[in-house]
């Protein structure tokens, strides 16, 4: 499909995404409706008027907008403003945090020439689908969090008003995934989806661990982070002459290449110094000093406030092993710069080696060209799905890294109170600035084909996603700099123009996910909290992973030291030409005692024929090769193609124990 479609028409004006967050700060020209036509007729969602925000606050752009604060309200004995700090929050659709205006814009904000952070990642902002229409619903608050109540208030409001797509770039607890029955995002966006609304979602920021992606119901689209090729270098200059490059987004005056003291608090074994915590840093030793800072516990941003405090002419911001070499631009207050785990320890050698340390900090700006890319980010939330693993997760990647977007005018680039600079745009990274390219992508597929179901959406996206990167190569893992497995990136990157015509897609109906919930053991009671309508379960068990989902996860017991095998059943919707031919493929690696057959080989569809045909893919899994592979897993896909499309389902077999 032309590029040119989507600049030229009104592609997308019909479709409204419903964004959940912290609001929005709706005088931005991200926001702007200009030459864009009437609201669509069917849409049925308020303008809900507050502080510092009226009626005129909304147009053709953002056609709705509410805010929820009840969950907070009830939260606190004696009702009020409960758990909701006035000073710092406005009671309305207005954010007064950023994270809203950015996700919004990412996903459907106009565009926007001349746009920079403070010169950084200079030229024409956009969002996915600039001219789809926005809905804000604001379910998060500034110091106090989003309650659950609140996010399952926003669903209904949002399903009601009509929109077609939800983002929500919220992320459930800490690291520990509720079952479905507990969690308000798997419960709200059922219903959204049982209704036909496609739901995007965050897979969280705990990578690069194992187990660590979040947002795991099988109806939502569960979105993960990879680079673009585009980075903000800096480099660390040593005495001893030597360069050390990292990234940031610090804009203020330049060192201009002099040399100052360089020291390391952590050195004596403190922790608290050698994160940089609050009253940690001693300004007897840090005045006048690069101050090298370990990274964790404390926001980023904050420890450079922190060594400004005691002193500090700048900061280099360190990784710990845990953060490998994965690194995210900021936007100091001082003149601060991030390295990776190999080259901080490079920096603490040199500081304890020489007789007195000196170091400075070039910043040079915006790069962009970068190869290779995409990279999948450290950071971003691993599988294997913790709740029920024969359903991989996350579906896929998109752009998460150092993102250019909307900004709002209450607070600064870095959020914190001590920064007092104003940016019309910012550049953040989280799996919650890759979810929104998902939802705009989610818009224009919706706009294309309007009786594509939210299953048959995410099929689209998945089924093309690339592995590869702008080499040509696998794509690659910041965290490990070996190619990307289906736990890291899921079925790929993103490929929105491959998307439009998928060929064939896996479909999902309602009694398809009530079969799942069945098949991990929910009764009918605790299916009902989910779907909200009385359910049934069969008297035969039904398998979990014959979900007809666009991947395949084949679970082997450990315990077994005999060949095993297991058959999953499938069915693809033709959406492509009526008449033709798929041929399947595989893409499994060569391991003795496992086998992937997948039959028919051949799928024939004709005008006559049904869209729909089904298959089956049989995994054979002698346990002695199983065990030997790494961490007991084997990775690999199968394809389907009819010459002009490639339908690509990642394959996992894996040696596991049911949780």
């Amino acid at each position: 499909m032309a590029r040119g479609l989507w600049s030229e028409s009104d592609y997308g004006s019909d479709v409204v995404v419903g964004v959940f967050d912290t609001g929005i700060w709706p005088e931005h020209r991200s926001f702007s409706d200009k030459n864009l036509g009437p609201v669509p007729a069917r849409w049925k969602g308020v303008c809900q008027t507050g502080d510092r925000f009226t009626a005129a606050n909304c147009n053709r752009k953002i056609i709705g907008a509410r805010f929820f604060s009840k969950g907070h309200e009830s939260s606190i004995p004696g009702g009020g403003m409960g758990g909701i700090n006035e000073t710092v929050e406005f009671r309305s659709p207005r954010d007064a945090d950023g994270h809203g205006t950015h996700t919004a814009s990412t996903a459907a904000g106009r565009y926007a020439f001349k746009a920079s952070m403070n010169g950084y990642a200079d030229g024409v902002a956009k969002g996915v689908a600039p001219k789809a229409r926005l809905a804000i619903y604001k379910v998060c608050w500034k110091d106090a969090g989003c309650f659950d109540s609140d996010i399952l208030a926003a669903f209904d409001a949002a399903v009601s008003d009509g929109v077609d797509v939800i983002s929500i770039s919220i992320g459930g607890g800490d690291g520990i995934s509720s079952p479905y029955y507990l969690d308000p995002i798997a419960i709200g966006s059922y219903g959204a989806v049982s209704r036909g609304v496609f739901v995007a979602s965050s897979a969280g920021n705990d990578g690069p661990s194992g187990v660590s992606v979040m947002n795991l119901a099988p109806w939502i689209t569960t979105v993960g982070a990879g680079t673009i090729d585009r980075n903000f270098p800096a480099d660390v200059v040593l005495g001893d002459g030597r360069k050390i490059t990292g990234v940031s987004l610090y804009s203020g005056k330049q060192l201009k290449g002099n040399m100052y003291p360089v020291v390391y608090p952590g050195k004596t074994g403190a922790l608290a110094a050698s994160l940089c915590m609050e009253g940690s840093l001693d300004s007897a030793q840090v005045k006048g000093k690069i101050v090298v800072c370990d990274r964790g516990s404390n926001p980023r941003v904050a420890k450079g406030l922190v060594v400004k405090k005691a002193g500090g002419v700048g900061m280099i911001l360190s990784n710990g092993p845990s953060n490998g070499e994965g690194l995210v631009g900021d936007a100091h207050l001082i003149p601060a710069c991030a390295v990776g785990s190999n080259e901080g320890d490079l920096i603490k050698a040199y500081i304890s080696s020489a007789g007195s340390p000196t170091a400075t900090i070039d910043f040079r700006g915006t790069v962009v060209g970068v190869k290779p890319a995409p990279v999948l980010a450290s950071f971003s939330g691993r599988g294997p799905n913790g709740l029920n693993p024969e359903i991989l997760k996350p579906d896929l990647v998109a752009p998460g890294v150092n993102i250019l977007a909307a900004w709002t005018d209450a607070v600064g680039p870095t959020g914190l109170e001590a920064d007092k600079r104003r940016t019309e745009f910012n550049i953040l990274s989280g799996t919650s600035m890759a979810c929104p390219h998902v939802s705009g992508a989610a818009a224009l597929l919706k706009s294309a084909h309007p009786d594509w179901s939210p299953a048959m959406i995410r099929s689209a996206m998945m089924t093309t996603a690339s592995v590869t990167d702008t080499t040509s190569r696998p794509m690659t893992d910041e965290a490990s700099g070996k190619a990307c497995t289906p736990y890291d990136f899921g079925a790929g990157q993103l490929n929105l123009e491959l998307a439009m015509d998928p060929g064939l897609v896996y479909d999902v109906a309602d009694e398809d996910y009530v079969g799942f919930l069945c098949s991990i053991g929910y009764g009918p009671k605790t299916i009902q909290v989910i779907t909200r309508v009385p359910a049934t379960c069969a008297m035969k068990k039904p398998a979990p992973e014959n979900l007809n989902y666009p991947s395949v996860a084949a679970l082997f017991p450990s315990s077994s030291h005999r060949v095993l095998s297991k058959t999953f059943i499938r069915t693809v919707t033709n959406v492509g030409d009526p008449n033709s031919v798929y041929k399947v493929g595989s893409e499994m690696p060569s391991v003795k005692g496992v086998t992937v057959t997948v039959k028919p080989a051949a799928l024939v569809f004709t005008e006559k024929k049904a869209r729909k045909q089904k298959f089956t893919v049989t995994i054979t899994a002698d346990s002695r090769s199983l065990s030997t592979a790494e961490g007991g897993t084997i990775f690999g896909a199968f394809t389907w193609s009819d010459g002009k499309h490639v339908v690509r389902s990642p394959v996992v077999v894996t040696q596991a124990d049911p949780l």
